[in-house]
């Protein structure tokens, strides 16, 4: 895969219309979902704020974004705006964020396959939690991930 057309796996009618909106309606009013939140994160181009449901990582205490579907739109956005929001339920957490090396990536990414590999191994070309680091470290370049720290 070339530089210039990075990874993507955009969502079915079903996640985007069904998935999505279940999982956002819930983590909304508090339910989180395995670690759910609600992202959101200024528009690159229109500066108004995107909303996407994403599962927080906790990884030696400190908390992650893995983008699953590779370089889609809040990864592209997150970029440009250096943070965001998590939201769940009432509470709404300001946040910057660090995008994480590929050669880093590793141990992350088998840590949020070990959590959510029902939900997401199908976005992961069959690379899983028990695979190698080489194959972890193959994938990296796919999944974007970002280290969260809270300012509040």
């Amino acid at each position: 895969m070339s530089a210039s057309t990075p990874h993507v796996q955009k969502p079915g009618w079903f996640t985007v219309n069904v998935m999505n909106r279940v999982v956002a309606w819930m983590t909304r009013r508090g339910f989180s979902v395995w670690g759910s939140r609600v992202l959101a994160v200024r528009g690159r181009k229109s500066g108004e704020w995107r909303t996407t449901p994403v599962n927080l990582l906790t990884v030696e205490g400190e908390r992650y974004l893995i983008a699953p579907r590779g370089h889609v739109q809040w990864t592209h956005n997150m970029r440009a705006a250096g943070g965001g929001e998590l939201r769940l339920g009432k509470q709404t957490d300001a946040f910057t964020a660090t995008e994480i090396a590929d050669d880093d990536k590793p141990a992350l990414l088998r840590a949020y396959l070990k959590r959510w590999k029902a939900e997401v191994g199908v976005f992961f070309n069959g690379v899983g939690p028990d695979s190698s680091d080489e194959e972890l470290r193959r994938i990296a370049p796919d999944h974007p991930v970002f280290r969260v720290t809270f300012t509040d």
